[in-house]
């Protein structure tokens, strides 16, 4: 009975929430690997406002709305998704499981969503196209060289790609400390499936090795030249990326942007930005409600979701949290985290009063 009791203590808890994936993967991941996940830049300051935005809104809700049939469906950039949250470009997913990019786009397929494949992924924009059927976006990081950058949008278009997100919070890597301390860099095996042997810097010295080895895939001399370029180049919608002021917001689309994606880069980037979800209603106040706007940045909770929907995005992406599932069980890990949140988002809006993602508004909302 002693023995049965201790077993049952220490057996790891079954996931209730998205923050309860952090401490499993913490517990299977390097150190290194985790911190480079986790960390933001400097003080974290921004890591940390991303989350503390959301604790700003409390709901208005309605009552006697007749909320038993939700529906969380909607178009975006000419695809149907079935719930307003994607999975957010990260780099070199096969560090956190060895399938990596294709169990997270599984997962993200499974359940109706996008998908954002990095420029730095560690398996091929071929490769993960291969893997599922369901909407995939690729995201750019603008080479200094314009033929990089052309290469990689042809065999996004030819792989079946719908979207280009365009990053543009990132001319360098933010000072990461976490990863400096741990002299970080790519995962002995592993390498950026898209780049050539050319232009790889897997090889990287100093105090900063990822940092180096990033630098050396993007464009700080990057302007607004290169979004209208870009936007000539392919006749798929470019979504812009890393957007947190009006003015950036309307003329990224005057540029010829089809979408922004309002974000702080998860912190990781310019310390003491603007929150994600501060920075939102003047950027879609910006751009109008026939231009999308999504965001990312400190979304844990279906509320998260919901709050960032009633100032007016049309969806939300999350990068960590699927990180952490897919280190501890791969796409399975990934499939179970969208279903528990989709879970949360159903139940969430049916007491908030609201049937339909149209019916959500800030009148809903009060700020604190």
């Amino acid at each position: 009975m002693a023995d049965s009791m201790v077993d049952r203590k220490t057996r790891p808890a079954t996931p209730l929430k998205l923050d309860d994936f952090e401490p499993a993967a913490r517990a299977v991941l390097p150190q290194a690997i985790y911190d480079y996940i986790a960390g933001g830049s400097e003080d974290e300051a921004a890591l940390r406002g991303n989350r503390e935005a959301f604790a700003r809104y409390r709901f208005r809700f309605k009552v006697l709305a007749s909320t038993d049939q939700i529906e969380l469906g909607s178009d975006l950039f000419g695809q149907r998704v079935r719930m307003p949250v994607h999975l957010a470009p990260t780099a070199i997913q096969r560090m956190t499981h060895p399938d990596g990019e294709l169990a997270a786009y599984r997962a993200a397929s499974a359940a109706g969503i996008a998908y954002a494949l990095s420029t730095l992924s560690s398996a091929a924009i071929e490769e993960v196209a291969a893997a599922a059927t369901g909407p995939r976006w690729f995201q750019l990081y603008m080479h200094a060289e314009r033929a990089v950058s052309a290469s990689f949008v042809e065999r996004a278009v030819e792989a079946g790609y719908s979207a280009i997100l365009l990053t543009v919070d990132l001319p360098r890597t933010g000072r990461r400390e976490r990863d400096i301390r741990n002299a970080f860099s790519l995962p002995e095996g592993l390498r950026y499936a898209n780049l050539d042997a050319r232009r790889r810097a897997d090889a990287a010295e100093g105090p900063d090795p990822f940092a180096q080895n990033v630098n050396a895939q993007t464009n700080a001399g990057l302007g607004w030249a290169d979004l209208e370029w870009l936007v000539a180049k392919t006749s798929l919608p470019v979504i812009v990326k890393g957007v947190v002021r009006a003015d950036d917001a309307r003329h990224a689309v005057e540029a010829g942007a089809r979408g922004v994606i309002v974000s702080n880069h998860g912190g990781r980037q310019l310390d003491y930005a603007v929150a994600s979800l501060d920075a939102l209603p003047e950027v879609v106040q910006a751009v109008g409600r026939d231009v999308p706007v999504l965001m990312d940045g400190g979304v844990r909770r279906g509320t998260d979701v919901l709050k960032a929907l009633c100032l007016g995005a049309q969806g939300v992406l999350i990068g960590r949290p699927f990180l952490y599932a897919l280190a501890v069980a791969g796409a399975e890990g990934v499939s179970q985290m969208l279903a528990m949140l989709r879970q949360e988002i159903e139940l969430s809006m049916s007491l908030l009063g609201a049937r339909r993602l149209s019916e959500l508004s800030g009148d809903l909302l009060t700020r604190i």
